[in-house]
């Protein structure tokens, strides 16, 4: 089961059109895209597909759309989090989970839970999912962060919890996990820019923004690293690590739906409160895309 995970998961953005609602062709065009490009796994209903601004019927509507398109080609993770832990419970146990590989499980955000909470939170989680978890720490949006040792005992107490995805940006604690995790457990990064990093201390992969437009580069760069090719793995960081930052300029996932627009895969376009990126950071992203055109 693991292994699935190991490698480069996109967490794919949602196209929308003018009208913003969604745009079924350019989502057929973007899955076939990553699939045919090297993409490990595709990870559904993240941050980066604007999934609070879905609706319930939009989301059972987009996710059985993928699995159509996918035709379990590579495995599907399934974003499920929430700051209502009885409510996810309930979810958990309602939902159908057939051709879901695993789910990605946020901290819960906003009510700012301490260790213990995220601790009981987590174990709610792993016994109500029939599917593996992937836990995900990522402070800067949910406002708390989830310690490495409450990771690492999840990780010893629960069978079915079978990564972590860090975006806490703490080099220290993720290397504390991955000296101290138990056998078969992933820790997967979930910052692209210190991708290589992680990796390079013994990380297991990424879940990634920039794959949505570069996926067989980046993917590429975490084969070299995983396979111990450091040199070229260095060489793929940096060609993208300019662009990686320049697509957070002003918010996720504004910047990868600009460089999409650009390459012809989808519309720019967003929902409310989120907005399409400025004339000078577009106008940025088209520069470093020519000029990473030179260097490929």
């Amino acid at each position: 089961m693991e292994d699935k995970f190991r490698g480069m998961g996109v967490a794919m953005v949602t196209p929308f059109n003018e009208d913003h609602q969604i745009d079924w062709k350019s989502l057929k065009a973007l899955t076939e895209f990553l699939i045919a490009n090297k993409t490990n796994y595709l990870v559904v209903q993240g941050t980066t597909g604007e999934t609070p601004t879905l609706s319930k019927s939009e989301k059972r509507e987009l996710l059985s759309f993928i699995q159509e398109v996918n035709q379990e080609r590579i495995p599907v993770v399934l974003g499920m989090g929430g700051y209502d832990t009885r409510e996810l419970e309930n979810e958990l146990r309602s939902w159908n989970f057939e051709g879901i590989d695993a789910i990605l499980s946020v901290t819960p955000y906003y009510n700012k839970p301490n260790q213990k909470g995220i601790y009981h939170h987590y174990k709610k989680v792993a016994e109500a999912s029939p599917v593996p978890i992937i836990m995900y720490n990522v402070p800067s949006r949910t406002g708390v962060n989830m310690d490495w040792k409450t990771t690492l005992k999840l990780a010893n107490d629960f069978d079915n919890i079978i990564a972590v995805k860090e975006a806490s940006g703490d080099m220290i604690q993720i290397m504390n996990i991955v000296q101290n995790r138990p056998e078969n457990f992933l820790v997967i990064s979930g910052d692209d820019a210190i991708t290589l990093p992680i990796l390079s201390s013994g990380g297991d992969g990424v879940i990634s923004v920039i794959g949505n437009a570069f996926p067989e580069e980046f993917s590429d760069m975490v084969k070299h690293a995983l396979a111990g090719n450091i040199d070229n793995a260095r060489m793929a960081h940096y060609s993208l690590l300019q662009i990686i930052q320049a697509i957070f300029e002003e918010g996720n996932p504004a910047g990868i739906k600009e460089i999409l627009a650009n390459k012809n895969i989808c519309s720019p376009y967003l929902r409310l409160p989120l907005v399409q990126v400025s004339k000078k950071l577009s106008e940025k992203l088209r520069t470093l895309m020519d000029e990473f055109s030179l260097v490929i």
